[in-house]
């Protein structure tokens, strides 16, 4: 019996040697070096690079990924097992990074410091009202973790024009939220200089708009792998892992209203 010497004998993905890895840590490292020169020397030259050079990387490390995925076909059920395991550990290290900012949070509010007047929110501190901006943007991302789902049935259902649909509504309605946060941070009547509790609200606020931005342009990028018939309603790993981590944002934002907004007015 003749064997192939390059036909794999085993069900997992043995991952070819490749220059992403070490140059996005490089392009990322030009990325902080910029993020300094322009916080103390106001010149964003070196930031604009390092964001330009991670982009590129980004695409064709992608690229490289649905390549293996969909034509080389090197994702098997076992690797898939593997994939979907390390998305649930990657979304449980980021329960804990978000848990850090609350303990911070609570931590600051429960017993407010003589320095801040001994009150939450400290005093000369004019907090947002959580009937505005605040509570559209809550009905906005709650609109669209209904939106993805119906994205997921549409495709498990091999209903394509519904996913695109869907998926499209959801892109919108992250691009809203991040606008209207966007105005939110510009009116505000406080910075992160006032005192911790404008430390803890633009950090734990910032970070989780930051995290919007990187779903929406996940979901835009599964966006298009559905619209090229990368995906089937039995093979659809890449949304899956989008939809997770869409629903892990809303529900973050969730904790983040009643806590930051809500409770602290109230």
């Amino acid at each position: 019996m003749l064997i192939q010497v390059n036909t794999p004998q085993h069900p997992f993905h043995l991952v070819n040697y490749s220059p992403w890895p070490l140059l996005g840590s490089l392009s990322v490292m030009i990325m902080l070096l910029g993020s300094i020169k322009w916080f103390n020397f106001k010149l964003n030259n070196l930031l604009i690079l390092g964001m330009l050079i991670t982009v590129m990387i980004m695409f064709q490390w992608w690229r490289d990924i649905i390549r293996e995925s969909t034509f080389q076909g090197l994702h098997t059920s076992n690797v898939l097992t593997g994939m979907k395991l390390g998305m649930v550990l990657f979304i449980i290290s980021e329960v804990f990074f978000f848990l850090s900012f609350f303990w911070t949070f609570f931590h600051s509010s429960l017993s407010p410091s003589i320095e801040i007047g001994s009150m939450w929110p400290p005093k000369n501190i004019l907090p947002f009202n959580p009937y505005e901006i605040p509570l559209l943007n809550t009905i906005i991302l709650v609109s669209s973790g209904a939106t993805i789902t119906w994205a997921h049935h549409s495709m498990m259902n091999n209903f394509k024009k519904e996913s695109l649909k869907s998926m499209l509504l959801t892109i919108l309605l992250g691009i809203c939220f991040s606008f209207l946060q966007w105005y939110e941070y510009k009116e505000a009547p406080f910075s992160m200089a006032d005192s911790i509790y404008g430390s803890t609200f633009f950090i734990a606020t910032g970070f989780h708009g930051l995290h919007v931005l990187i779903g929406t342009t996940f979901i835009l990028i599964n966006f298009f792998r559905i619209y090229l018939n990368h995906f089937s309603k039995f093979h659809h790993f890449g949304f899956e892992a989008a939809a997770w981590y869409w629903h892990f944002v809303d529900v973050v934002w969730l904790f983040l209203y009643i806590s930051v907004y809500w409770w602290s007015v109230y």
